[in-house]
């Protein structure tokens, strides 16, 4: 057989390869509307909607939008204490995480693709769920260099990438990167040193993101899990002084200590669990009392040094969004457009 009948039959193989069906469905949104959206791409392994979270009906249901997870890997290389995912991947390797596996980026660029190519209602797609997004960032093929130049062939959809790294080197690279946003993670410098073992410091994260927002990427901070430790007042004054310091986000997403079951009963490091005192449809949390005025001082500090008011909470329920005054269904949060 000849190098070109060779290719002939690849082509052709290619050509007939079934192709996997994007999945529409009819959901209710949290502004009272219905919108028909992409559920999942194929089997879901890949591309699909986190749709956990019912609309809320009682003031204690937690709110979080529908979002799309870009689900490329697995696991997470750090080690917090309060990660859900040592809870939720504790049977994939036989032992509590950290650890991650990334799946066939073959695969990955089928589904995206047809993503691509299919949906034409504007969507982010979040990579960070249940991996850090830039976790392989020093692999012989980086995520960053293999994603963003698909999403760049187009100008609907966005990749969202969540992270606790300071891997930037790639990102720092690829042009362009209209399509791209960057949410870093981060805490109270004592919040991190203490239980966000593994992972750069706080310090760290912010530089890198200064770097990015330098060369126009669109920025996202998630403060999450706030943690009222001793002078927690302090210590996230401190925090947002630091970010605005280097750079202005294009939004902060904030959120408090909470643990699903599994996570409580996944984690070694077990000191953190002396917050948790109150129940709600996604875990135990921090007593609202002590959450209401830990937002309250952040969103205020916020907002009277910094002018700043493009914030939302994660995982809160209906009724902090009410004490708060804020109208959750105008959320504009970290993992929606």
């Amino acid at each position: 057989m000849t190098k070109l009948s060779l290719f002939k039959d690849i082509v052709i193989a290619k050509k007939n390869k079934r192709l996997p069906r994007v999945i529409l469905n009819r959901y209710a949104l949290l502004d009272g509307s219905r919108k028909i959206l992409a559920q999942k791409v194929g089997d879901g392994s890949i591309i699909t909607r986190f749709d956990k979270t019912p609309l809320p009906k009682r003031l204690t249901d937690v709110i979080c939008p529908h979002f799309l997870e870009l689900k490329w890997a697995y696991g997470c290389p750090y080690d917090c204490a309060w990660c859900y995912l040592k809870g939720t991947f504790r049977f994939h390797t036989g032992k509590i995480l950290p650890g991650f596996k990334v799946k066939d980026f073959d695969k990955v660029r089928l589904h995206v693709e047809e993503f691509l190519d299919k949906v034409d209602e504007p969507e982010v797609l979040n990579t960070g769920e249940i991996a850090d997004s830039l976790m392989y960032e020093n692999g012989i093929s980086p995520f960053s260099k293999f994603i963003i130049p698909m999403f760049e062939k187009q100008g609907k959809h966005k990749v969202l990438f969540v992270t606790k790294s300071d891997r930037i080197k790639n990102l720092l690279e690829i042009k362009p990167h209209r399509q791209v946003i960057v949410s870093f993670s981060l805490n109270a410098i004592p919040v991190a040193e203490r239980w966000e073992k593994g992972a750069p410091g706080v310090v760290n994260r912010i530089e890198a993101a200064k770097k990015l927002s330098r060369e126009n990427y669109e920025i996202r901070i998630r403060i999450d899990p706030m943690v009222p430790i001793e002078n927690w007042q302090k210590y996230y004054r401190q925090l947002i002084d630091l970010i605005f310091l280097n750079f202005i986000p294009e939004r902060i997403t904030l959120g408090s200590l909470r643990g699903l079951q599994s996570t409580l009963n996944g984690t070694k490091d077990n000191t953190w669990k002396r917050y948790l005192k109150e129940t709600s449809s996604w875990g135990k949390k921090i007593d609202f009392t002590t959450r209401l005025k830990m937002y309250l001082d952040t969103i205020g500090y916020l907002r009277k040094k910094y002018k700043y008011d493009k914030i939302a909470l994660c995982k809160e329920t209906k009724a902090m969004w009410h004490k708060l005054s804020m109208d959750y269904r105008k959320i504009k949060c970290n993992c929606i457009w």
